[in-house]
């Protein structure tokens, strides 16, 4: 049975663009998780947030709510409204590791204050009828910070927990804790996805070998860096297909023009399509030099011609 994949949110990169692009020319992903709303104490959606989720600008994509709140009542403003859109579930974000976040207390900044999330969701559960899974990390200082919250977790008819195999600590550095997950694995009685780390075919081979009970995968930023991977790893192939330039240079084609549509100044654009190439270099040959050239193009002219030389350069390699 092929594995069920899932896109892990990532703030800035995985918006209904993206999401609608990625589905239409690589497709693997079974579900995506849109990046979180955040209130900031004003009971109110951002527009961005608001068309992100809209189901008009989801029609061909399954797609679950985060939100990042460490308020009941922010928790329970933002259900009432995903719901009157009609989604029927609301993922808790307590993995986001980034300072700001985490100063104030939200994503895996809260994961050691067990009474809190145990305050939120007893009077979410209690005021609404929202489905709630949640993403954490294993902790933000040390790795058995979410021991002492399954305890909690368990009163709780949550769908499922996806854990990022790392703490908050280290942002994105350093390996991923398979050790740590085990723990979790056999400490919690819910239902847990994995996440961290899968970005290769051979990778996530070896995650599946190490954990065979798990049947469902989050990737988050290695589904940037290579869109053909969730596709690859459902046909079980380390092979590319033959027209792997063309489809991407459609792919990327599609995304500029959105992101064209939706941001004014070529620099706007320009830099928006850096921040993608950051990733998508990884799997280009000489990814350095990629992203320096990305770089120094600050006119679209200029970036059409450097994206240009970048396909054709690996075409030939290929």
């Amino acid at each position: 049975m092929a594995p069920t994949l899932l896109s892990s949110p990532l703030q800035g990169f995985t918006d209904f663009r993206f999401r609608n692009a990625f589905q239409k020319y690589f497709g693997g992903i079974d579900t995506f998780y849109s990046p979180y709303i955040r209130l900031n104490g004003k009971f109110e959606i951002k527009p961005a947030c608001e068309r992100d989720i809209l189901l008009k600008n989801n029609d061909t994509l399954e797609v679950i709510p985060q939100i990042m709140t460490n308020d009941a009542d922010e928790f329970l403003f933002v259900a009432k409204y995903v719901q009157s859109l009609g989604y029927k579930e609301l993922n808790w974000n307590l993995g986001c590791p980034y300072p700001m976040v985490v100063n104030r207390c939200m994503g895996s900044g809260l994961i050691s204050d067990a009474k809190r999330i145990d305050d939120i969701l007893n009077r979410v559960h209690q005021e609404s009828d929202i489905l709630v899974s949640m993403k954490m990390r294993m902790g933000y200082e040390h790795n058995e910070e979410i021991l002492d919250v399954f305890p909690i977790l368990e009163k709780y008819p949550l769908k499922n927990i996806a854990i990022h195999a790392r703490i908050g600590k280290q942002l994105y550095k350093g390996g991923v804790d398979l050790d740590g997950f085990e723990r979790c694995l056999n400490a919690c009685p819910h239902k847990l996805y994995y996440n961290g780390d899968i970005t290769t075919v051979e990778s996530f081979r070896l995650m599946q070998e190490r954990f065979p009970s798990i049947d469902h995968w989050m990737i988050g930023r290695g589904l940037i860096a290579d869109p053909f991977l969730p596709q690859m790893i459902k046909n079980n192939t380390t092979v590319y297909p033959a027209n792997r330039i063309e489809v991407f240079s459609k792919f990327h084609d599609t995304l500029f023009s959105e992101f064209e549509q939706s941001l004014s100044g070529a620099k706007h654009i320009t830099l928006k399509m850096l921040h993608y190439w950051e990733y998508f270099a990884t799997a280009f040959s000489n990814p350095k030099k990629i992203v320096k050239k990305i770089k120094k193009a600050n006119t679209i002219e200029a970036y059409d011609k450097a994206v240009s030389e970048i396909l054709e350069t690996e075409y030939e390699l290929n």
